[in-house]
């Protein structure tokens, strides 16, 4: 018999392999588990994704979307408002608006920050996952560049951002605001940067 063609199956069942990461992690993620969460029969799993790599490599591919689609929304307001405070309160803009994006990140959004390192940290045993991890820091350092005025200040930028995130996450120790605007000043002022839009 022909197979029926549906081109929103493999969107779906990527959605599904997302909840099932959400729920079970990278460990939890098996063909069949997607299937019964996109309820779909389970070769069309197969049929779209040949093995357990190639679906979790899809539902990272996923979340590392949304996730720097929500960062880059963040960056946009951040040189917004920068632009509005002027260069003598850009630093300190900057600051506060790391300090309210770690706390959102920790806070609200906490089980997608956990999801998202949780399958970084997967890719130190799956290689496959390793290119996804490096390209969505990349991207970070892109969007992040009209904030710092050059892409190495950028770097380290979201390599501080990074360190603290997992810092947090994995010690449960509570974001202390000051010392995250202490460490961005002191990076800012090293390099030599000056946020705001019209650096770079």
């Amino acid at each position: 018999m022909a197979r029926r063609h549906d081109p929103e199956r493999r969107e779906r069942i990527v959605a599904a392999a997302v909840r099932v990461l959400e729920r079970r992690g990278v460990n939890g993620l098996t063909h069949r588990a997607v299937a019964a969460e996109a309820d779909v029969p389970l070769g069309s799993t197969t049929y779209h994704f040949d093995s357990g790599d190639a679906l979790l490599v899809a539902a990272l591919e996923r979340v590392n979307d949304r996730w720097l689609a929500s960062f880059g929304d963040w960056v946009a307001e951040a040189v917004a408002g920068d632009s509005d405070a002027g260069s003598g309160g850009a630093a300190a803009s900057l600051g506060d608006r790391v300090v309210e994006l770690v706390d959102e990140w920790l806070g609200p959004r906490r089980a997608t920050t956990e999801l998202l390192y949780g399958l970084y940290f997967a890719g130190l045993d799956r290689p496959v996952l390793r290119p996804l991890a490096a390209h969505c820091l990349d991207e970070m350092v892109r969007l992040v560049r009209p904030l710092t005025g050059d892409t190495a200040t950028a770097r380290a930028a979201v390599a501080l951002l990074d360190g603290l995130l997992i810092q947090l996450l994995l010690t449960g120790r509570p974001h202390r605001p000051e010392e995250t605007r202490a460490a961005l000043a002191r990076l800012l002022v090293e390099t030599g940067s000056q946020p705001g839009p019209g650096t770079g």
